[in-house]
């Protein structure tokens, strides 16, 4: 019993970390934006650009928070999902897209003497980590929450939103993201469909039903009422 208790806390808390990373991590870069930034402008420039500017620290700091929650947010997903084989590889990408934050945090945008923001070589590195494979992560997560009666409602939406993610990438690179490209003066609008239209409401949807989980489990009982074997809440 007191194992089970210690998971079902766990669960709690990962659940927690995968609401509260998104959360902070928006209201963080919003109040940047609004008090802490005059010249940004939020539909050409990503959101690591504002690592750029003379308050850039929290920007870094705020990715260095929502990476060390997204490890987590990863852990108790894996946990608190019914096994299956292979489950391990959807948390095991979260995983990697919070490396990746890590990463961006660890070589930041810059600003050159003329106010214009360039990435010194490093940064689109995190980049890649982290919106394809979050796309990755979200389709394969699904089919394995698909098998999980309580969590089964959640595959569609989610699959859907990895795939809507594979399909602008590519659009991005092309048509958004190169300088000479037509729609590059948006790439900020852009990014952040895909980060507040896929990426968080796919993710917080998740992190709840994990919190779920782990509330519901208190007596080693899952939400559907069906008692699960110790084997399965260490898997």
């Amino acid at each position: 019993m007191t194992t089970t208790q210690t998971t079902d806390r766990w669960l709690v808390r990962a659940g927690w970390a995968g609401i509260v990373g998104p959360v902070l991590f928006f209201v963080t870069w919003m109040a940047q934006e609004l008090f802490l930034t005059e010249g940004y402008d939020p539909l050409a420039e990503p959101v690591s650009a504002l690592a750029a500017w003379p308050h850039g620290w929290v920007q870094t700091v705020n990715f260095v928070v929502f990476g060390l929650l997204t490890f987590a947010f990863a852990a108790g997903l894996h946990r608190g999902l019914a096994p299956s084989r292979f489950g391990v590889v959807g948390p095991a990408l979260f995983a990697v897209t919070g490396l990746g934050t890590l990463w961006g945090a660890a070589f930041p945008i810059r600003m050159d003497s003329t106010g214009v923001t360039y990435d010194p070589g490093l940064h689109v590195v995190g980049g890649m980590m982290f919106f394809p494979v979050t796309a990755l992560a979200l389709i394969v997560i699904s089919f394995r929450v698909a098998r999980d009666p309580d969590w089964a409602h959640l595959a569609i939406p989610v699959r859907i939103a990895g795939i809507l993610m594979i399909a602008m990438i590519p659009l991005m690179v092309a048509f958004v993201g190169p300088e000479e490209a037509p729609l590059h003066d948006w790439f900020g609008l852009f990014q952040r469909i895909l980060v507040l239209g896929l990426i968080f409401p796919a993710r917080i949807a998740l992190s709840y039903r994990l919190l779920r989980t782990g509330r519901s489990s208190q007596h080693g009982v899952p939400p559907s009422g069906q008692p699960r074997s110790a084997r399965e809440w260490s898997s």
